[in-house]
């Protein structure tokens, strides 16, 4: 995302990213506020699940010790720069490390990244019982208590942030400034994680504080400044305030929620317009996450169908083969994908964020449809964001035929993406199951255990998915347990096969369903399931002649080599920062983007060449194809113009 200067004619825009949602069901005994909204799933707690040794797995490895070698006095930097506490630092304001990109101090967005960090390490700790992540966070949550005192005691009543209360004002009065509720939200976001998934009672205090110091600031606008002020992108404060309420059961933080309604935006989708070309994607998709925690805590309709209309716009008719959406960062003309395989496609913050919109509308319904999205999304897009190499993380998933992914620097990046990164890959856990009350639902084919302590009831997966085709589920019971079992039946698989204890099971579902396997499980059960993986298509929805090649939920990639690419890798140079929305590709002209392919039978003009591994080849061309997560520094061909 490029920083731009705003002018008050001018739709204000920024990029936007949001802390962890409460999803139905997380955070037993610290929810006051309980649910108005009926659902019919609901998470299970990181603390739940816990990873087996996978590719999800590694990431996770990676990103801790990215997230551990960040210091936390140069997370804190800019705070107590703001509140002029370094006198109280051994060593003074010259010892410490300076981040640089987004958080250097002359940044409007600096302070962001802490509350992804807070967020993260809140994740970790969830996901590992791990307490080198617990240490790291409370450090951090104590610094920023101190400085909220100082603040306090200065007169700044709440107010918490790395920049001065200044560029609140600026955005009040419709002045030049990037996005500083953007940002507030994210240290809210990360204060509201701490307190959930680390019992951080100081966290909570702090952002109690800031909220008060929100309704003092807020209340007294006059709604001409509350438009204008609205139209600076937010993030999802309004999220924020509504997951506060739901802990607090504060109407003042109902109120905060609610202020930040943005009418100019979701009014037009209550009215069913399907129209967002040039509209900020993520921007516009945080508000829908509001709306979702509304509906969930109010019953509020209305809220409940602005979330699905506008989920099922985005998927229809703006997301692409991997599940991503957005050009430059921007929705695209309704049902024009191949107009926009540019190499600035697909922020991953988005996707970041569709998938949490996900999760709140596979609790209402239980739609598998739901699900096989955010298998796609997560699969093709979020997992492959981090170099396996570097664990850096890309900030787009570009499309340009013969394109590459370009990573971030351990410390003079902190994009957006880099923030959501930080979170993306400390959750794996948090979709793989759900429940309603009664029974298991399995979603995701990820390597795992789960641990249903209020059933008794253990399940351990066992996988190689998606390298091999085989899923193995054992159950462990404190006693014999009636329960049922739904396994999900994916779109892109036929003829599943399930054996229970090695005697199979008549299979009646289609696929894009689920099978329910409803029985006296014992000790030591186990369910053997059969998922078989084909090569089809995904044409573009405005071209059938241009299309990319899937095998069961992944997305193929041609595999295209090096030539004209940059060594050292790109951003191996701190001094380049905002380079990724302008990158240079120079890709190849005799770069083949054409393919021929028997269409009808995909399995004539595609072989599998490594029995162990997900590598194919086209038969006729010879071009060597890999899942796209797996494609890291060279170059690629996801949509191909199909030839006769």
């Amino acid at each position: 995302m490029k920083k731009i200067i705003i002018l008050i004619s001018i739709s204000l825009i920024a990029t936007s990213l949001l802390g962890q949602s409460i999803s139905p069901g997380q955070h037993a005994g610290k929810i006051k506020q309980l649910l108005s909204a009926p659902v019919k799933a609901y998470s299970f707690d990181l603390k739940d699940v816990r990873l087996l040794d996978s590719p999800f797995k590694e990431n996770m490895e990676r990103e801790s010790k990215w997230i551990l070698s960040i210091r936390v006095n140069s997370l804190l930097q800019s705070f107590r720069n703001t509140a002029g506490t370094f006198a109280d630092l051994e060593g003074g304001y010259e010892s410490v490390k300076k981040l640089g990109g987004w958080e250097s101090l002359d940044s409007d967005l600096r302070g962001h990244t802490t509350g992804h960090i807070m967020s993260g390490l809140a994740y970790l700790y969830a996901s590992t019982s791990d307490n080198r992540y617990k240490v790291k966070a409370d450090s951090i949550v104590r610094g920023l208590a101190d400085v909220q005192e100082t603040l306090i005691q200065n007169g700044q009543k709440g107010y918490i942030s790395a920049y001065p209360e200044n560029l609140i004002n600026r955005n009040i009065k419709g002045q030049s400034v990037w996005a500083p509720w953007y940002t507030l939200h994210k240290i809210y976001a990360g204060l509201l994680d701490q307190y959930l998934y680390c019992d951080n009672e100081q966290a909570l205090n702090i952002v109690t504080k800031a909220a008060e110091w929100a309704y003092q600031k807020l209340m007294p606008l006059s709604q001409e400044q509350r438009t204008l002020m609205l139209r600076n992108e937010f993030g999802g404060v309004n999220e924020a305030f509504y997951n506060l309420y739901s802990i607090t059961g504060d109407a003042k933080h109902k109120e905060l929620a609610e202020f930040f309604y943005h009418a100019a935006v979701l009014d037009p989708l209550a009215e069913g317009n399907t129209d967002m070309y040039f509209k900020h994607a993520n921007t516009f998709i945080p508000k829908l996450l509001g709306e979702a925690r509304n509906y969930e805590l109010h019953s509020h309709g209305r809220s409940k169908e602005l979330a699905t209309f506008f989920w099922n716009t985005v998927h229809d008719h703006q997301t692409f083969c991997t599940g991503g959406n957005s050009h430059k960062e921007k929705f695209i003309h309704t049902d024009s994908i191949s107009k926009n395989l540019t190499g600035y496609t697909q922020e991953t913050c988005n996707s970041y964020n569709m998938l949490k919109l996900t999760r709140h509308l596979f609790c209402w319904d239980t739609n598998p449809h739901y699900a096989d999205y955010y298998e796609r999304a997560l699969y093709n897009h979020i997992l492959g964001q981090q170099d396996p190499q570097s664990g850096m993380v890309a900030y787009f998933l570009p499309l340009l035929p013969g394109a590459h992914k370009v990573y971030s620097t351990p410390n003079d990046s902190f994009w957006c993406c880099v923030g959501t990164g930080f979170e993306n890959h400390a959750k794996y856990g948090e979709a793989i199951y759900y429940n309603d009350g009664k029974g298991i639902f399995v979603n995701l084919f990820i390597p795992s255990e789960l641990n249903w302590n209020d059933k008794g009831v253990k399940i351990r997966q066992e996988t190689q998915f998606p390298n091999s085709e085989d899923v193995k589920l054992t159950l462990t019971v404190q006693k014999a347990t009636k329960m049922p079992l739904y396994l999900r039946y994916p779109y892109w698989a036929n003829d599943v096969e399930v054996k229970v204890n090695g005697k199979r099971i008549k299979i009646k579902q289609n696929p894009s369903s689920y099978v329910t396997l409803d029985r006296i499980w014992n000790d030591g059960d186990v369910v053997e399931v059969r998922y078989p993986m084909h090569f089809h298509l995904a044409e573009a929805n405005d071209n059938a002649d241009k299309a990319a090649i899937m095998y069961g939920p992944l997305v193929l990639a041609g595999a295209m080599g090096t030539e004209g690419m940059e060594s050292p890798a790109p951003f191996s140079n701190p001094t380049i920062r905002n380079d990724y929305y302008t990158y240079d590709y120079k890709v190849p002209t005799n770069l083949q983007t054409a393919l021929q392919l028997d269409r009808k039978n995909l399995v004539k003009s595609i072989e599998r060449v490594d029995a162990n591994q997900l590598v194919f080849k086209t038969i006729n061309d010879n071009i060597k194809l890999l899942p796209i997560h797996n494609i890291h520094h060279q170059r690629y061909v996801v949509y191909w113009d199909l030839v006769k």
